[in-house]
């Protein structure tokens, strides 16, 4: 039996690096896991340490997936009741996004943040493209860099462009395995090459039709970075699905909104709607919390009530 960590999963096949000579074993797995009681569409996640058995020249059987330090998974596209893994065992994320072309989803943001919140993982929101920015962008820049770095979300601004934030960006990975992800079209792959262009990672152009990205990357891969550390790149991502059926663990994740729980009337019960005595809602009308922040989190709920009637509805 020997050891590797998963470094890009192709839906049957997964590259596993070798821990004993840093080889790539082209392995397989075979029977069915799940995570957290829910089923998942892909059960090994890129940044998995496995243990595996070789199988003839470059190939391998995974016969375990080691214990996760954590993961991060989204609700799977093709099926609303499972789980997609994103990558394991990561340090931090990376979310790139863009006031223009394509225009900034704060839902977006708040949905990527909330995979992150269960197991604490630190993420910085990078606003890309700074140099297509005019006033008004800029404005709302300064809004949003507001409020999430209000509630400790590390915010950069950077321009392939005009150079700018490169070298911050550089020393934000260096040392660390980062999961980076982003909404189609918003510059990640040019950001990356920006910084070790060897990677040559595929970069997508803005539908002139549509003003969304194109899809350009398929499968999460991990890559080695020169000066330390290593990258895990997702696919392009258009939405994001949240599979969330608990309420309350989406009052949770919302960090400002948990804090301000304790001081509720109904503690953690409230899920902070119409319940007399809230906290947050008293915040709200305060001006202390966000309510761009507030109606995504009330969309959550709204979609994890929705999942509920349709699993009650199936089960009938």
């Amino acid at each position: 039996m020997k050891k590797g960590t998963v470094t890009k999963s192709t839906g049957s096949w997964y590259n596993v690096r070798s821990d004993e000579d840093g080889s790539t074993i082209q392995c397989r797995i075979i029977g069915k896991f799940r995570l957290d009681n829910v089923p998942v569409t892909n059960p090994v996640a890129v940044g998995d340490h496995v243990e595996f058995v070789p199988e003839g020249q470059n190939q391998g059987m995974i016969k375990k997936i080691l214990p996760r330090k954590n993961y991060v998974a989204r609700q799977s596209p093709r099926k609303k009741q499972d789980l997609h893994l994103l990558a394991a065992n990561i340090d931090q994320a990376v979310l790139i996004v863009t006031i223009v072309q394509p225009t900034v989803k704060p839902g977006f943001i708040d949905r990527f943040l909330v995979m992150l919140e269960r197991d604490e993982i630190p993420v910085t929101i990078i606003f890309n493209k700074a140099d297509l920015y005019d006033g008004e962008d800029m404005a709302v820049f300064g809004e949003m860099q507001s409020v999430y770095s209000k509630i400790g979300y590390n915010i950069m601004l950077t321009s392939v462009t005009a150079g700018q934030g490169i070298s911050e960006f550089r020393e934000l990975l260096k040392d660390k395995t980062t999961l980076i992800s982003g909404q189609s079209g918003v510059g990640k792959s040019s950001l990356v090459n920006a910084i070790q262009p060897q990677l040559d990672l595929r970069t997508g152009e803005i539908s002139d039709y549509s003003g969304k990205g194109q899809h350009t990357t398929t499968f999460a891969e991990m890559f080695e970075l020169d000066f330390g550390g290593s990258l895990i790149d997702t696919p392009g991502i258009k939405t994001l699905g949240f599979n969330n059926k608990d309420k309350s663990n989406i009052a949770h994740s919302f960090r400002e909104f948990f804090k301000l729980s304790e001081h509720c009337r109904f503690g953690g019960a409230c899920l902070h709607r119409n319940e007399p005595g809230c906290a947050v809602h008293e915040a709200l009308r305060n001006g202390e919390v966000s309510e761009l922040r507030f109606q995504s989190y009330l969309a959550l709920l709204d979609e994890a009530e929705d999942q509920n009637y349709w699993e009650l509805n199936k089960e009938m």
